[in-house]
């Protein structure tokens, strides 16, 4: 279990010098992380979680998981940002893009509660119909828009089918331990529930009962994922940058954001990734955009937006670095074979894996780009399992968390999401919102 940064395309952008500078910086950072220190230090549970999990709520989430496999042909997964990201990026990433449509022994699994779309919703509904379905609901107050929602539908739904005692065994809350109005509904009409701990922000949160619960419905193997987490946990242990890369990471973005590149675009090779491309946008966004300050995180996924991105990439404003993470080995490869006929003129394509056309189309890509003035970090990844998943994951963490305490802001706090919910609620005469409806209404004409 690694991923090793390679920075061999880096020495025309970021020099040593800079990054002998940086490194009291990183140190300083190290030193607030670790002892707690600095702002946001009421949601470091993350830090030790690998090996400080709760490990009789671990046992519970593998049986609720087998519970839901054996009497579910659908599990509907209800939450929103760091509550649904993290666990649908492993579930692609790990089983497959196509999860649901693949023949498999484990329920198929939807997302609801990420939006407020009707045509969405009833498409899930839909899906549902003549089906048996298990719910998990995933808040931490139960009172959010889009969750809450999502989850009166199908708490009706399954209430109907069901009836209310048999539709409690089919609801699983992740909540609040002790108050919040959905841990109060769980109590009070007997759902099993899991804890979203207080010290754990959501974005997060992949690896506690948030993401756990539904990747355990879906076959991963959690042992493996924590053990690959508190391998990363161990390794990045370490305040020596020569030793720790993903300080380095961290301090190559940080050098590079203050020359002036305000986009960090993550680069993947593999469509699977695409959700955690999603994953590691809220992880950064959420905590470093603040203050006027932050890198703006996008991505790409090649050689797919090569023909939509690449042109931009390119030849457009120099505004941004790549990093690109490369997968060394397929989970399985795809042999090309020759063709006699050769009319598309790809025989010299033929008689080797795929994966290494893939491999060739990232070092000519890599190449271009950063003869074109756009620096490329790379973070090498051995393969994808359970076990690198979890370090993968505690590996963005941690360099987030530092990040963030390089740019000087809170990386823990979100002060900014509040402001449209507040005028949502207003538009929609919530009420206690009456003189900002009057307001927004004389605004919006």
């Amino acid at each position: 279990m690694a991923i090793t940064l390679n920075t061999k395309h880096m020495k025309e952008f970021v020099s040593d010098h800079e990054l002998a500078a940086i490194e009291p910086q990183v140190a300083a950072a190290h030193k607030t992380l670790t002892e707690g220190t600095g702002l946001g230090n009421d949601f470091l549970g993350w830090t030790t979680l690998p090996r400080d999990y709760d490990k009789e709520e671990f046992s519970r989430i593998k049986a609720a998981a087998k519970k839901i496999q054996s009497d579910s042909d659908i599990l509907v997964v209800i939450g929103i940002g760091g509550s649904y990201l993290g666990a649908r990026a492993a579930i692609e990433l790990l089983c497959s893009p196509f999860y649901n449509n693949k023949k498999k022994d484990t329920p198929d699994i939807y997302f609801a509660g990420n939006n407020i779309s009707a045509d969405y919703l009833n498409t899930i509904v839909e899906l549902c119909e003549g089906r048996d379905v298990s719910v998990n609901i995933i808040s931490k107050s139960g009172t959010t828009t889009e969750p809450a929602l999502a989850f009166r539908v199908f708490r009706d739904m399954l209430e109907k089918k069901y009836g209310k005692e048999g539709a409690k065994g089919r609801i699983y809350a992740t909540t609040d331990k002790a108050k919040g109005t959905l841990k109060q509904l769980s109590d009070k009409e007997g759902y099993e529930t899991f804890v979203i701990p207080d010290d754990v922000g959501g974005r997060y949160s992949v690896l506690t009962a948030v993401g756990l619960l539904p990747m355990a419905v879906a076959g991963i193997d959690l042992d493996q994922v924590m053990a690959g987490a508190a391998q990363a946990m161990e390794d990045f242990s370490d305040p020596d940058m020569a030793k720790n890369d993903c300080y380095r990471y961290a301090a190559l973005r940080n050098i590079l954001y203050r020359k002036g590149k305000s986009v960090e675009l993550l680069v993947s090779y593999e469509p699977a990734f695409t959700m955690m491309n999603e994953w590691f946008k809220q992880l950064f966004g959420e905590s470093e955009g603040k203050d006027g300050k932050g890198l703006l995180p996008a991505s790409v996924v090649f050689s797919t937006d090569l023909h939509s991105m690449g042109q931009f990439i390119q030849e457009g404003r120099r505004l941004m670095f790549e990093t690109v993470v490369e997968i060394k080995k397929p989970k399985k490869d795809f042999y090309i074979q020759s063709d006699p006929a050769n009319f598309d003129g790809l025989n010299f394509l033929a008689e080797q894996n795929m994966s290494v056309v893939n491999e060739k189309a990232m070092q000519g890509t890599v190449l271009a780009h950063t003869q074109g003035g756009v620096p490329n970090i790379i973070l090498e990844v051995p393969q994808i399992d359970a076990s690198e998943f979890g370090y993968m994951v505690y590996f963005f963490e941690k360099a987030c968390a530092i990040s963030g305490y390089l740019l000087a802001v809170n990386p823990f706090n979100q002060p900014g999401v509040e402001s449209y919910k507040k005028n949502m609620f207003a538009l929609l005469g919530k009420p206690g919102y009456e003189d900002q409806k009057a307001d927004l209404e004389a605004k919006l004409k």
